[in-house]
């Protein structure tokens, strides 16, 4: 895909200062939004519109606004609102279709750019998982230490924010010992949790730098907080990744889902092998990877010890607890199998 900057006009028609007003949004929001999803300036004057950037996204923001102008036209006399969430409908279908024709478009070679250069995927599993982040708006990635998952998902927030497609960057976790063991660590509540956020700190100041990043928190564009934080929140224009997700309750995993907002993308890693809840407290992970596999827009992708990228022994690790882990369960079905039969033979001696 070339990088060369066109330039394109189009007149809507018919020009109804009405419409046309409908079609910007208060303070030209929806034309912010398409300039921001798509990389694209949009100028106009009248119903005299004018697109700068790469061809296709220029064809893709033409085609959007001419779609969305038919949407202002008057029903039965009462003109209609255009809502944030239509803009936000006809981008996705833009995006997906791109996907769909052209998968180059969104990358069969994927990569990132970060301070410390370019990051690409090392294994195809990861490939898929940067262009699922890409093209869904949840994206799980579930699996074993190493794979990658948190430090992808990381540079596809930070990647997304420095292209201005979304906002902010808000990154979670569950702080699951916050029950009693943080009461006895000194000092307040933030240096309490912190400890439980410094992977995704570490993250960010590789991919942007330590005093950038601290600019950026202090203007609230990047926010790390504990899960709990999130209640009672609407998260727009945003990325948002929720790390550790096996450690959270089936309610808190959707308070957490149901948090996300237009033009908004989330991340969910964690891996379910390593639960540190309560024996009688259900995964929400576990659990959503039940009940959203079908889900239209929610993308699950599963790592395994081969595709962990760190120390080789790591892998090897994994594959032994995952080899004990079965050995443990054949053991359970056949203890229970042969107490079932010993059942059944007192019952023969009883009658």
């Amino acid at each position: 895909m070339t990088n060369k900057l066109v330039t394109h006009d189009v007149y809507l028609e018919p020009a109804e200062n009405s419409r046309l007003a409908a079609l910007c949004g208060p303070f030209d929001d929806n034309l912010k939004q398409l300039e921001r999803r798509l990389g694209v300036e949009i100028s106009y004057r009248n119903n005299h519109f004018q697109v700068v950037g790469q061809l296709q996204f220029v064809h893709g923001a033409i085609g959007i606004l001419k779609d969305l102008y038919v949407q202002t036209a008057p029903v039965r006399g009462t003109m209609p609102d255009l809502e944030p969430d239509q803009v936000h409908l006809a981008i996705q279908e833009f995006v997906a279709l791109e996907a769909e024709q052209d998968e180059s478009a969104l990358g069969k070679e994927v990569f990132f750019k970060t301070k410390r250069g370019i990051l690409k995927p090392r294994n195809p599993n990861q490939a898929q998982y940067i262009r699922n982040i890409i093209t869904h708006d949840i994206t799980f990635g579930v699996g074993p230490a190493g794979t990658g998952k948190t430090y992808l998902a990381v540079a596809a927030a930070v990647d997304a924010l420095e292209r201005q497609e979304v906002r902010r960057i808000l990154l979670t976790r569950p702080a699951v010992e916050a029950g009693e063991k943080l009461g006895f660590l000194p000092g307040d509540l933030s240096q309490k949790v912190d400890p439980y956020l410094r992977p995704l700190y570490d993250a960010l100041f590789e991919m942007l730098g330590f005093e950038r990043v601290e600019r950026l928190i202090e203007r609230n564009v990047i926010e790390v907080a504990p899960l709990a934080y999130m209640r009672g929140r609407t998260l727009n224009d945003a990325f948002v990744i929720l790390d550790e997700s096996q450690n959270t309750t089936t309610e808190q995993m959707k308070m957490f889902l149901t948090r996300i907002g237009f033009n908004s993308r989330a991340v969910i890693t964690g891996d379910i092998t390593q639960v540190d809840l309560p024996r009688n407290v259900r995964s929400g992970l576990r659990h959503a990877i039940e009940v959203l596999r079908d889900v239209e827009s929610i993308n699950f992708n599963f790592f395994q010890s081969g595709d962990v990228v760190r120390h080789p022994v790591v892998a090897r690790i994994v594959d032994a607890y995952e080899k004990h882990d079965q050995e443990q369960q054949k053991l359970k079905v056949e203890r229970e199998k042969a107490r079932k039969q010993e059942e059944a033979k007192e019952d023969g001696t009883d009658s």
